[in-house]
């Protein structure tokens, strides 16, 4: 997650100017009368802190904020929730002149009914502890390689877990001082509790009451559990980042992004992974490439995949050994049950419904296009509306709902051309259409792919590879989607993702000058089609044998 944790940075002022600035900061603030009216109730932030350095004299402003139809609140918004949308949303709110509030229950590494902490999902048991678990977990590999490259160790390294799992916690816990400290920054009022909407304007927080103008969901989601006999024994997502001990033999029950992603953290951590899957193939919704390709990478790093297979119960033996029972019979000798079948809306017990707040079958709040809800002053962002579960899409959504009702900027979020990783190993990297939704969408395309051995891997002897894909509109030429799997692709992704997101040609590519020697030079240097598809199948006959000739 790359953004910036610094709050905003005030311009210094002389005393001379700050007294000059007295008069016209001690008159009231008037803000225009726009068509959609900003939602607010004070100066913006600079303006504030200016007002409180030219005189330490209370102006006497009212911490309720007044709402167009006389009432008061105790804010103009309060948000649930202090996740990546939650804290985006209320920062910027409050830098556009709102008081704001928001509540979040206490930290905790693993989330339940009764704890959280500031920072949400991605920054305390997501995005960030993961990334720093594939950290650790690549050394295996790259010790490897290291041997072709003339390294040699009298003794093989070894890997201390608790070190480790402390030095992440350590972490975690800096990373949450921050984002509360972003928040107490920006004049946000933060309460430790957990909020229940009472009616369209109250939140009820630990049997304490505060209205507001405006209600922000931002809770996120929670891992799923299948109800199956013995899945007390299991863990999920949230337990496998802060075990006490490495598994030795892990079963990993799921075929997506993070199943792949704690396969490939305990391979590299070098436990025994048999990942159990109920399609043919791992990640359903990508490109098929792709996932044949990710498939086959992860099995010769020692993988193992059990495909078809449905689970049916968990079984603890005497000795503390876990049975994975399936569709197809029993594999024994479990350290470690894992469960990575899907995360749900966290929106249980929350007073939605009671207030008119619709929700979709499972449980996500449905919104419209400036994320509100069916209920005028409460609106949502992030996973918990189920729209692009990504955290730099909750940045985004949160950002454009603060700019819609703060500064009289109707802002929709932009959900085109979302680029997305999976730190799987090897790693994938992917930006608009799959092949498939490219031929529903547009009919005919021009695909072409690049399958290598990257030069690292010449001289280390190991059998890794790169795959790259390329979809181009054939009528237009405009790139469709980009997708990637190999060393460095959500690196190189977010580049890429800017030219596809801009609409940029096939010939804009090809007339970009590569960068030698790199992976990502490819993306620029593939000339011919490996297949062209037409919706007339004998125009596609013709295309398939000039694409076979030119090959």
């Amino acid at each position: 997650m790359a953004t910036s944790l610094r709050p905003p940075r005030l311009l210094p002022f002389s005393p001379k100017t700050l007294q000059n600035l007295k008069f016209t900061l001690a008159k009231p603030f008037h803000y225009s009368k726009p068509s959609f009216r900003p939602s607010i109730s004070r100066p913006p932030l600079l303006l504030r802190r200016l007002s409180s350095s030219v005189s330490a004299v209370s102006t006497g402003e009212s911490n309720s904020a007044p709402s167009t139809g006389g009432e008061s609140y105790d804010f103009d918004l309060f948000t649930i929730g202090a996740g990546s949308g939650g804290v985006r949303a209320s920062r910027f709110a409050a830098n556009f002149g709102a008081s704001v509030a928001i509540c979040e229950l206490p930290f905790s590494t693993i989330s339940s009914d009764t704890t959280g902490g500031f920072g949400g999902t991605c920054v305390l048991r997501g995005c960030v502890p993961k990334k720093l678990m594939v950290y650790a977990s690549k050394y295996s590999h790259e010790f490897e390689e290291s041997h072709g490259f003339g390294w040699n160790y009298e003794t093989d390294p070894k890997h201390d877990w608790s070190t480790l799992i402390a030095n992440k916690n350590a972490e975690l816990q800096r990373l949450t001082g921050i984002y509360k400290n972003i928040l107490k920054n920006a004049d946000v009022t933060l309460i430790e509790g957990r909020g229940k909407i009472v009616d369209p304007h109250t939140v009820n927080v630990d049997g304490k009451l505060y209205t507001a103008k405006h209600i922000l969901v931002s809770v996120g989601g929670r891992p799923h559990m299948p109800d199956i006999p013995g899945i007390e024994h299991a863990i999920d997502s949230d337990r496998a980042l802060d075990l006490p001990s490495k598994p030795d033999k892990i079963a990993i029950v799921g075929g997506g992004y993070i199943a792949l992603e704690f396969a490939g953290i305990f391979n590299g951590l070098l436990s025994e992974v048999h990942v159990f899957i109920r399609q043919k193939k791992v990640l359903r919704g990508f490109d098929e490439e792709i996932r044949d390709f990710v498939g086959e990478q992860m099995s010769l790093r020692g993988i193992q995949f059990h495909t078809e297979e449905s689970p049916q119960a968990i079984i603890k033996a005497e000795n503390g050994s876990l049975s994975l029972k399936t569709s197809k019979g029993i594999i024994d000798g479990f350290s470690h049950v894992m469960f990575a079948t899907g995360r749900k809306p966290n929106t249980k017990n929350l007073g939605l419904e009671e207030v008119g707040v619709k929700l979709a079958e499972n449980g996500a709040i449905m919104v419209d296009e400036y994320s509100k809800t069916t209920v005028d002053s409460i609106w949502a962002v992030g996973d918990v509306t189920d729209r692009i579960n990504l955290t730099p899409v909750a940045l985004m959504e949160g950002g454009s709902f603060a700019k819609t009702v703060f500064l009289n900027q109707p802002t929709k979020p932009d959900h085109r051309a979302v680029p997305a990783a999976v730190f799987s190993q090897p790693p994938i990297g992917q930006v608009g259409l799959t092949e498939q939704q490219a031929i529903e969408e547009y009919g005919d395309i021009d695909v072409y792919t690049s399958n290598f051995r990257p030069l690292k891997a010449t001289v280390s002897g190991l059998p890794d590879r790169v795959y790259m894909k390329m979809i181009v509109c054939a009528k237009t030429n405009v790139v469709l989607g980009v997708h990637m799997c190999g060393d460095d692709s959500p690196e190189i992704i977010q580049g890429i993702a800017i030219a596809v997101k801009a609409g940029l040609t096939k010939e804009q590519f090809d007339s970009t000058v590569g960068v030698h020697p790199t992976a990502a030079e490819e993306l620029v240097t593939m000339r011919t089609p490996t297949r062209k598809i037409r919706q007339n199948s004998s125009e596609e006959e013709k295309v398939k044998d000039e694409v076979k000739s030119k090959a």
